[in-house]
Protein backbone atom coordinates (compact mmCIF):
# COMPACT_ATOMS: atom_id res chain seq x y z
CA UNK A 1 0.00 0.00 0.00
CA UNK A 2 1.69 3.44 -1.04
CA UNK A 3 1.49 6.02 2.00
CA UNK A 4 1.21 9.00 -0.34
CA UNK A 5 0.43 9.95 -3.87
CA UNK A 6 1.41 13.04 -4.96
CA UNK A 7 -1.27 15.30 -5.28
CA UNK A 8 -4.60 14.09 -3.96
CA UNK A 9 -7.32 16.25 -2.61
CA UNK A 10 -6.84 16.97 0.93
CA UNK A 11 -9.10 16.71 4.18
CA UNK A 12 -9.31 20.05 6.62
CA UNK A 13 -6.12 20.72 6.73
CA UNK A 14 -6.05 22.64 9.92
CA UNK A 15 -3.38 25.32 10.71
CA UNK A 16 -0.34 25.37 8.71
CA UNK A 17 3.18 24.05 10.07
CA UNK A 18 5.85 26.40 10.49
CA UNK A 19 8.44 25.99 7.60
CA UNK A 20 11.50 27.68 7.57
CA UNK A 21 11.60 30.59 4.84
CA UNK A 22 8.14 29.54 3.15
CA UNK A 23 4.33 30.58 3.44
CA UNK A 24 2.16 27.89 3.15
CA UNK A 25 -0.79 28.84 1.35
CA UNK A 26 -3.20 25.66 1.43
CA UNK A 27 -2.65 22.31 0.95
CA UNK A 28 -3.32 20.99 -2.32
CA UNK A 29 -2.49 17.02 -1.91
CA UNK A 30 -2.43 14.16 1.04
CA UNK A 31 -1.57 11.28 1.73
CA UNK A 32 -0.97 8.45 4.67
CA UNK A 33 2.27 10.08 5.96
CA UNK A 34 2.20 13.62 4.81
CA UNK A 35 0.93 16.60 2.85
CA UNK A 36 1.74 18.91 0.26
CA UNK A 37 1.18 22.41 0.34
CA UNK A 38 1.31 25.48 -1.85
CA UNK A 39 3.69 27.59 -0.84
CA UNK A 40 5.71 30.69 -1.09
CA UNK A 41 9.27 31.58 -0.46
CA UNK A 42 9.53 34.15 1.12
CA UNK A 43 12.69 35.69 -0.32
CA UNK A 44 12.36 35.04 -3.76
CA UNK A 45 8.24 35.09 -3.69
CA UNK A 46 8.39 31.68 -5.73
CA UNK A 47 5.80 29.46 -5.81
CA UNK A 48 6.43 25.52 -4.73
CA UNK A 49 5.46 23.05 -3.47
CA UNK A 50 6.01 21.35 0.19
CA UNK A 51 5.51 17.81 1.39
CA UNK A 52 5.50 18.29 4.86
CA UNK A 53 5.82 14.92 6.97
CA UNK A 54 5.47 14.27 10.92
CA UNK A 55 8.34 12.93 12.51
CA UNK A 56 6.48 12.30 15.40
CA UNK A 57 2.65 10.72 15.02
CA UNK A 58 0.47 8.72 17.34
CA UNK A 59 0.27 5.48 16.30
CA UNK A 60 3.02 5.50 13.46
CA UNK A 61 6.91 4.19 15.05
CA UNK A 62 8.97 6.49 12.26
CA UNK A 63 6.47 8.01 9.48
CA UNK A 64 9.13 10.07 8.33
CA UNK A 65 12.39 7.66 8.42
CA UNK A 66 10.97 5.75 5.37
CA UNK A 67 10.75 9.12 2.97
CA UNK A 68 14.14 9.89 4.45
CA UNK A 69 15.73 6.21 3.38
CA UNK A 70 14.07 6.30 -0.26
CA UNK A 71 15.17 10.25 -0.43
CA UNK A 72 19.09 9.74 0.42
CA UNK A 73 18.99 6.36 -1.68
CA UNK A 74 17.66 8.96 -4.91
CA UNK A 75 20.39 11.48 -4.01
CA UNK A 76 23.10 9.42 -3.20
CA UNK A 77 22.33 7.22 -6.71
CA UNK A 78 21.40 10.05 -8.57
CA UNK A 79 23.39 13.29 -7.67
CA UNK A 80 22.30 14.88 -11.24
CA UNK A 81 18.07 14.09 -11.49
CA UNK A 82 16.66 13.37 -14.97
CA UNK A 83 14.82 16.05 -16.31
CA UNK A 84 12.02 13.29 -16.60
CA UNK A 85 11.47 13.14 -12.52
CA UNK A 86 10.13 15.95 -10.00
CA UNK A 87 12.97 18.15 -9.41
CA UNK A 88 13.62 18.39 -5.44
CA UNK A 89 15.02 21.58 -4.32
CA UNK A 90 15.64 21.47 -0.71
CA UNK A 91 15.05 18.86 2.28
CA UNK A 92 15.01 19.90 6.02
CA UNK A 93 13.92 19.06 8.84
CA UNK A 94 12.04 21.37 12.28
CA UNK A 95 11.67 19.94 15.68
CA UNK A 96 8.56 18.30 14.83
CA UNK A 97 8.22 17.64 10.86
CA UNK A 98 10.19 16.35 7.88
CA UNK A 99 10.00 18.81 5.31
CA UNK A 100 11.25 19.01 0.90
CA UNK A 101 10.98 21.42 -1.32
CA UNK A 102 9.61 20.69 -5.28
CA UNK A 103 8.22 22.60 -8.20
CA UNK A 104 4.91 23.03 -8.27
CA UNK A 105 2.93 21.23 -10.69
CA UNK A 106 0.77 23.35 -13.75
CA UNK A 107 -2.71 24.31 -13.21
CA UNK A 108 -4.93 21.76 -14.65
CA UNK A 109 -6.01 24.42 -17.84
CA UNK A 110 -2.61 24.08 -18.71
CA UNK A 111 -1.16 27.42 -17.10
CA UNK A 112 1.54 27.63 -14.41
CA UNK A 113 0.62 27.20 -11.26
CA UNK A 114 -0.84 29.96 -9.28
CA UNK A 115 -1.89 31.17 -5.57
CA UNK A 116 -5.22 31.91 -6.91
CA UNK A 117 -8.16 29.73 -4.91
CA UNK A 118 -9.41 28.25 -8.21
CA UNK A 119 -5.40 26.82 -8.83
CA UNK A 120 -5.48 22.51 -9.13
CA UNK A 121 -2.58 20.85 -9.86
CA UNK A 122 -2.38 18.74 -13.21
CA UNK A 123 -1.90 15.42 -12.86
CA UNK A 124 -2.11 12.56 -15.58
CA UNK A 125 -4.64 11.35 -13.38
CA UNK A 126 -7.12 14.36 -13.15
CA UNK A 127 -6.36 14.17 -17.57
CA UNK A 128 -7.70 11.31 -18.33
CA UNK A 129 -10.60 11.93 -16.18
CA UNK A 130 -11.79 13.55 -19.53
CA UNK A 131 -10.13 10.86 -21.91
CA UNK A 132 -7.60 9.57 -23.63
CA UNK A 133 -4.66 11.43 -24.63
CA UNK A 134 -4.34 12.74 -28.20
CA UNK A 135 -2.30 10.14 -29.88
CA UNK A 136 0.66 13.01 -29.97
CA UNK A 137 0.37 13.65 -26.02
CA UNK A 138 0.45 9.70 -26.07
CA UNK A 139 3.64 9.20 -27.55
CA UNK A 140 5.52 12.22 -25.93
CA UNK A 141 4.27 11.70 -22.17
CA UNK A 142 5.02 7.83 -22.74
CA UNK A 143 8.22 8.25 -23.34
CA UNK A 144 8.46 11.12 -20.89
CA UNK A 145 7.66 8.64 -17.92
CA UNK A 146 9.50 5.81 -19.43
CA UNK A 147 12.80 8.18 -19.76
CA UNK A 148 12.55 8.77 -16.42
CA UNK A 149 11.62 5.89 -15.09
CA UNK A 150 14.98 4.59 -17.15
CA UNK A 151 16.80 6.85 -15.04
CA UNK A 152 16.06 5.23 -11.88
CA UNK A 153 16.50 1.56 -13.07
CA UNK A 154 19.89 2.42 -15.04
CA UNK A 155 20.91 3.73 -11.40
CA UNK A 156 19.26 0.25 -9.83
CA UNK A 157 16.82 1.60 -8.44
CA UNK A 158 12.84 0.83 -8.58
CA UNK A 159 10.10 3.19 -7.92
CA UNK A 160 7.16 0.93 -6.89
CA UNK A 161 4.54 3.21 -6.92
CA UNK A 162 4.45 4.28 -10.69
CA UNK A 163 0.45 5.64 -12.00
CA UNK A 164 -1.23 8.37 -13.11
CA UNK A 165 -1.52 10.29 -9.99
CA UNK A 166 2.17 10.26 -9.50
CA UNK A 167 2.78 11.84 -12.80
CA UNK A 168 2.41 15.64 -12.47
CA UNK A 169 3.06 17.99 -15.36
CA UNK A 170 5.64 20.73 -15.10
CA UNK A 171 5.99 23.35 -17.78
CA UNK A 172 3.54 20.69 -20.29
CA UNK A 173 6.22 18.05 -19.38
CA UNK A 174 5.65 14.99 -17.98
CA UNK A 175 7.35 14.11 -14.61
CA UNK A 176 7.25 11.43 -12.39
CA UNK A 177 6.96 12.27 -8.98
CA UNK A 178 6.88 10.68 -5.52
CA UNK A 179 9.86 9.46 -4.04
CA UNK A 180 8.54 8.04 -0.80
CA UNK A 181 9.01 4.41 -2.07
CA UNK A 182 12.20 3.83 -3.88
CA UNK A 183 14.63 1.25 -2.70
CA UNK A 184 17.49 -0.71 -4.19
CA UNK A 185 16.50 -3.32 -6.59
CA UNK A 186 17.80 -6.88 -6.99
CA UNK A 187 17.40 -7.74 -3.20
CA UNK A 188 14.37 -8.81 -1.18
CA UNK A 189 12.02 -5.71 -1.41
CA UNK A 190 8.73 -5.55 0.73
CA UNK A 191 5.50 -5.56 -1.54
CA UNK A 192 4.40 -2.06 -1.48
CA UNK A 193 2.65 0.35 -3.77
CA UNK A 194 -1.18 1.51 -4.98
CA UNK A 195 -2.94 -2.31 -5.40
CA UNK A 196 -3.85 -1.94 -9.00
CA UNK A 197 -0.74 -1.01 -10.63
CA UNK A 198 0.83 -3.88 -9.20
CA UNK A 199 1.56 -6.95 -11.34
CA UNK A 200 -0.21 -10.46 -10.40
CA UNK A 201 2.98 -12.31 -8.93
CA UNK A 202 3.60 -9.51 -6.64
CA UNK A 203 6.98 -9.02 -7.43
CA UNK A 204 8.47 -5.60 -6.34
CA UNK A 205 11.46 -5.39 -8.87
CA UNK A 206 11.93 -3.04 -12.20
CA UNK A 207 9.86 -5.25 -13.91
CA UNK A 208 6.84 -4.70 -11.51
CA UNK A 209 7.49 -0.78 -12.89
CA UNK A 210 7.22 -1.98 -16.52
CA UNK A 211 4.11 -3.75 -15.66
CA UNK A 212 2.79 -0.33 -14.28
CA UNK A 213 3.81 2.22 -16.88
CA UNK A 214 2.54 -0.40 -19.32
CA UNK A 215 -0.89 -0.15 -17.53
CA UNK A 216 -0.35 4.25 -17.33
CA UNK A 217 0.56 3.97 -21.05
CA UNK A 218 -2.94 1.78 -21.58
CA UNK A 219 -4.86 4.76 -19.85
CA UNK A 220 -3.90 7.07 -21.74
CA UNK A 221 -4.28 5.15 -25.15
CA UNK A 222 -7.69 3.90 -24.24
CA UNK A 223 -9.36 6.36 -21.85
CA UNK A 224 -10.38 3.35 -19.66
CA UNK A 225 -8.80 2.20 -16.41
CA UNK A 226 -6.35 -0.01 -15.18
CA UNK A 227 -8.32 -2.71 -14.62
CA UNK A 228 -10.22 -2.91 -17.91
CA UNK A 229 -6.90 -4.25 -19.23
CA UNK A 230 -6.83 -5.52 -21.81
CA UNK A 231 -9.58 -4.30 -23.07
CA UNK A 232 -9.54 -1.86 -25.66
CA UNK A 233 -12.94 -0.74 -26.41
CA UNK A 234 -14.71 1.59 -28.21
CA UNK A 235 -11.14 2.89 -29.39
CA UNK A 236 -9.90 -0.16 -30.76
CA UNK A 237 -10.17 1.56 -34.47
CA UNK A 238 -9.40 4.45 -33.50
CA UNK A 239 -5.89 2.64 -31.81
CA UNK A 240 -5.86 0.69 -34.95
CA UNK A 241 -5.48 3.41 -37.44
CA UNK A 242 -3.10 4.89 -35.94
CA UNK A 243 0.57 4.46 -35.82
CA UNK A 244 1.28 5.67 -32.66
CA UNK A 245 -1.55 4.03 -30.81
CA UNK A 246 -1.06 0.87 -32.06
CA UNK A 247 2.62 0.70 -31.39
CA UNK A 248 1.46 1.27 -27.73
CA UNK A 249 -0.75 -0.45 -27.51
CA UNK A 250 1.84 -3.20 -28.19
CA UNK A 251 4.21 -1.98 -26.12
CA UNK A 252 1.33 -1.86 -22.97
CA UNK A 253 0.79 -5.76 -23.48
CA UNK A 254 4.30 -6.44 -23.59
CA UNK A 255 4.47 -5.03 -20.71
CA UNK A 256 1.51 -6.11 -18.70
CA UNK A 257 2.51 -9.88 -20.00
CA UNK A 258 1.28 -12.36 -16.95
CA UNK A 259 4.25 -13.96 -17.29
CA UNK A 260 7.24 -11.75 -15.15
CA UNK A 261 9.76 -13.33 -17.48
CA UNK A 262 8.20 -12.25 -20.89
CA UNK A 263 8.02 -8.71 -19.95
CA UNK A 264 10.54 -6.09 -20.60
CA UNK A 265 13.20 -6.45 -18.48
CA UNK A 266 13.09 -2.32 -17.28
CA UNK A 267 12.00 0.93 -18.78
CA UNK A 268 15.21 0.99 -20.87
CA UNK A 269 14.20 -1.65 -22.90
CA UNK A 270 10.78 -0.13 -23.52
CA UNK A 271 12.02 2.80 -24.63
CA UNK A 272 14.01 0.86 -27.51
CA UNK A 273 11.08 -0.82 -28.29
CA UNK A 274 9.51 2.49 -29.09
CA UNK A 275 11.50 2.94 -32.18
CA UNK A 276 9.47 0.48 -33.85
CA UNK A 277 6.71 3.03 -34.90
CA UNK A 278 9.33 4.89 -36.64
CA UNK A 279 10.45 2.07 -38.87
CA UNK A 280 7.05 1.20 -39.30
CA UNK A 281 6.42 4.72 -40.88
CA UNK A 282 9.39 4.31 -43.08
CA UNK A 283 8.59 1.41 -44.69
CA UNK A 284 5.43 3.00 -46.54
CA UNK A 285 3.63 0.00 -45.89
CA UNK A 286 -0.37 0.30 -45.65
CA UNK A 287 -2.23 -2.21 -44.11
CA UNK A 288 -5.95 -1.98 -43.51
CA UNK A 289 -6.94 -1.00 -40.52
CA UNK A 290 -9.62 -3.95 -40.26
CA UNK A 291 -6.76 -6.58 -40.32
CA UNK A 292 -4.56 -4.61 -37.42
CA UNK A 293 -7.80 -4.80 -35.33
CA UNK A 294 -8.17 -8.16 -36.01
CA UNK A 295 -4.57 -8.50 -34.93
CA UNK A 296 -4.47 -7.05 -31.88
CA UNK A 297 -7.85 -8.63 -30.92
CA UNK A 298 -5.97 -11.70 -31.36
CA UNK A 299 -2.83 -10.78 -29.21
CA UNK A 300 -5.21 -9.39 -26.50
CA UNK A 301 -6.87 -12.50 -26.30
CA UNK A 302 -4.03 -15.17 -26.75
CA UNK A 303 -2.64 -12.91 -23.38
CA UNK A 304 -5.93 -13.36 -21.95
CA UNK A 305 -5.89 -17.20 -22.31
CA UNK A 306 -2.28 -17.71 -21.62
CA UNK A 307 -3.02 -16.18 -18.30
CA UNK A 308 -6.16 -18.15 -17.80
CA UNK A 309 -4.27 -21.25 -18.12
CA UNK A 310 -1.14 -20.02 -15.79
CA UNK A 311 -4.08 -19.44 -13.05
CA UNK A 312 -5.93 -23.02 -14.07
CA UNK A 313 -2.77 -25.49 -13.78
CA UNK A 314 -1.34 -23.36 -10.77
CA UNK A 315 -2.62 -22.27 -7.68
CA UNK A 316 -4.47 -18.80 -7.92
CA UNK A 317 -2.06 -16.26 -6.21
CA UNK A 318 -2.97 -13.19 -4.82
CA UNK A 319 -1.14 -10.35 -3.17
CA UNK A 320 -2.78 -8.29 -0.19
CA UNK A 321 -2.09 -5.34 1.82
CA UNK A 322 -1.48 -5.76 5.96
CA UNK A 323 -2.02 -2.41 7.65
CA UNK A 324 -1.54 -2.13 11.95
CA UNK A 325 -2.33 1.27 13.50
CA UNK A 326 0.41 1.38 15.33
CA UNK A 327 2.85 0.18 12.24
CA UNK A 328 5.80 -1.81 13.09
CA UNK A 329 3.64 -5.14 14.04
CA UNK A 330 4.89 -8.78 12.73
CA UNK A 331 2.44 -10.91 10.44
CA UNK A 332 1.71 -14.54 11.13
CA UNK A 333 0.13 -16.00 8.68
CA UNK A 334 -1.26 -19.97 9.44
CA UNK A 335 1.03 -19.99 12.58
CA UNK A 336 4.11 -18.97 10.59
CA UNK A 337 5.95 -15.71 10.98
CA UNK A 338 6.53 -14.31 7.51
CA UNK A 339 10.13 -14.05 7.05
CA UNK A 340 12.35 -11.61 4.06
CA UNK A 341 15.18 -13.77 1.97
CA UNK A 342 17.28 -11.82 4.52
CA UNK A 343 15.50 -13.78 7.32
CA UNK A 344 13.66 -10.17 8.79
CA UNK A 345 10.06 -10.61 9.30
CA UNK A 346 8.44 -7.96 7.50
CA UNK A 347 6.34 -5.74 9.69
CA UNK A 348 3.34 -3.43 8.79
CA UNK A 349 2.58 -1.19 6.52
CA UNK A 350 3.23 -3.67 4.10
CA UNK A 351 2.10 -6.11 0.76
CA UNK A 352 3.16 -9.70 0.12
CA UNK A 353 3.10 -11.35 -2.66
CA UNK A 354 2.31 -14.72 -3.93
CA UNK A 355 -0.01 -15.96 -1.45
CA UNK A 356 -2.90 -18.79 -2.31
CA UNK A 357 -6.03 -17.24 -2.73
CA UNK A 358 -7.70 -18.88 0.20
CA UNK A 359 -8.17 -18.65 3.87
CA UNK A 360 -5.58 -18.03 5.96
CA UNK A 361 -5.60 -17.84 10.04
CA UNK A 362 -4.27 -13.90 10.29
CA UNK A 363 -2.22 -12.97 13.52
CA UNK A 364 -0.34 -9.23 14.28
CA UNK A 365 1.95 -9.85 16.69
CA UNK A 366 3.42 -5.97 18.16
CA UNK A 367 6.78 -5.89 20.40
CA UNK A 368 5.21 -3.60 23.12
CA UNK A 369 1.06 -4.22 22.40
CA UNK A 370 0.57 -7.83 22.21
CA UNK A 371 -1.34 -9.89 19.76
CA UNK A 372 -3.87 -9.40 17.47
CA UNK A 373 -6.14 -12.76 15.90
CA UNK A 374 -7.58 -11.76 12.56
CA UNK A 375 -9.10 -15.29 12.89
CA UNK A 376 -9.51 -17.31 9.20
CA UNK A 377 -9.18 -14.27 6.07
CA UNK A 378 -10.22 -15.50 2.84
CA UNK A 379 -7.52 -14.35 0.47
CA UNK A 380 -9.73 -14.77 -2.33
CA UNK A 381 -12.35 -12.54 -1.50
CA UNK A 382 -10.35 -10.00 0.54
CA UNK A 383 -7.06 -8.31 -0.45
CA UNK A 384 -7.04 -5.49 2.36
CA UNK A 385 -6.77 -6.07 6.45
CA UNK A 386 -6.37 -3.68 8.87
CA UNK A 387 -6.26 -3.98 12.80
CA UNK A 388 -6.22 -1.42 15.04
CA UNK A 389 -4.77 -1.89 19.14
CA UNK A 390 -7.59 -0.13 21.17
CA UNK A 391 -10.63 -0.91 18.98
CA UNK A 392 -11.47 -3.84 20.81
Amino acid sequence: MSPESAFERPSDPGPPPDIPDFDLIRPVGQGGFGRVWLARNRATGHLRAVKVIPLRRSGASDPAGREISSLSRLEASLPRRHPGLLNIHHVGKTAEHLFYVMDPADDLSGSPASSGAGYRPATLESRLLEGPLSPEDCERHARQLLEGLASLHDAGMVHRDVKPANCLFVGGELKLADFGLVTQAGAEISRVGTQKYMPPDGRMDARADVYAAGLVIYEMITGLPSGSFPRLGEKAARIARTPALRALARLALGACHPDPERRYRDARAMLAEMQAPAAESRSGRHVPWRRIVTSIAVLVLLLVMADTARRTIEPPLVHVNFITYPFEATIYLDGVRRMDAAGRPYRTPCTLGGLQARPHRVIFQHDKLGEIDEGMVDFARTRQIVARWGSR
